[in-house]
C-alpha cells in the first residue's frame, strides 16, 4: 500500500478497509472520520493493536475496542481513556498479557489484589507500581519474588512486617540461611 495514496485519499473508507488489513498502523494517515469509525478501528487493532494510538479519543474510550487491543498486547493500555484505565475487566485482560500494563492502571486498580496479583505473575518487577497496601500482601509479594527475584528491595520496603516474617519470603530475602 502506498502511504502517499493513503494521505491523499484519507477519507476513502474502502481504501482504508483494505489498507488496514495489511497494516493497522495505516490508521495514522486516515481522516478523523475514519479514526472514529468503530468497525475500521477494530480492523486496525486486530491487525496491529498498536494502531490504537491513532484511533479517535472516542474509540480510545470504547470498551470493545480496548478489549480487542489488549487481548494480545497489554501495553496499549497507555492509549486508553482514564475511564477504561479504571475498568477492571480491561485492566485484568491487559496485565494478564503484559504485567507492565499495571503502570497505566488507575490508582484504585493498583490497589486491587486480583489485578496486582495477575500483573506480578506476568512481570514481577511491576510490583513497584502497586500500592503500598498491595505490596504488603503476602500473596502478591511472594508471586512477585517467584516471578523475578530482583523484586526483593520492593518487598523489603513494604510496610507490613508480617510479610517479611513469612517463611517462603524469608527464603528469597535471605538465601542460603
Amino acid at each position: 500500500m502506498d502511504v502517499e495514496e493513503l494521505k491523499k485519499d484519507s477519507d476513502n473508507k474502502e481504501l482504508f478497509s483494505k489498507a488496514l488489513q495489511e497494516s493497522g498502523l495505516y490508521l495514522e494517515w486516515a481522516s478523523p472520520e475514519i479514526k472514529n469509525d468503530k468497525n475500521l478501528v477494530l480492523e486496525a487493532v486486530k491487525q496491529n493493536p498498536g494502531a490504537l494510538e491513532f484511533a479517535s479519543d472516542t474509540l480510545k474510550d470504547d470498551k470493545d475496542v480496548l478489549m480487542e487491543s489488549v487481548e494480545t498486547v497489554g501495553w496499549v493500555m497507555c492509549y486508553a481513556s482514564n475511564r477504561l484505565r479504571a475498568d477492571k475487566d480491561v485492566v485484568l485482560k491487559a496485565v494478564k498479557n503484559d504485567g507492565q500494563a499495571l503502570y497505566y492502571a488507575s490508582k484504585e486498580l493498583r490497589d486491587d489484589k486480583e489485578v496486582v496479583l495477575e500483573a506480578v505473575k506476568n512481570k514481577g518487577i511491576i510490583v513497584k507500581y502497586a500500592s503500598l497496601n498491595a505490596r504488603s500482601d503476602v500473596d502478591i509479594a511472594l508471586a512477585a519474588l517467584k516471578q523475578n527475584g530482583k523484586t526483593v528491595d520492593y518487598v523489603k520496603g513494604c510496610l507490613n512486617p508480617e510479610v517479611l516474617k513469612n517463611e517462603e519470603i524469608q527464603n528469597f530475602l535471605n538465601p542460603g540461611e
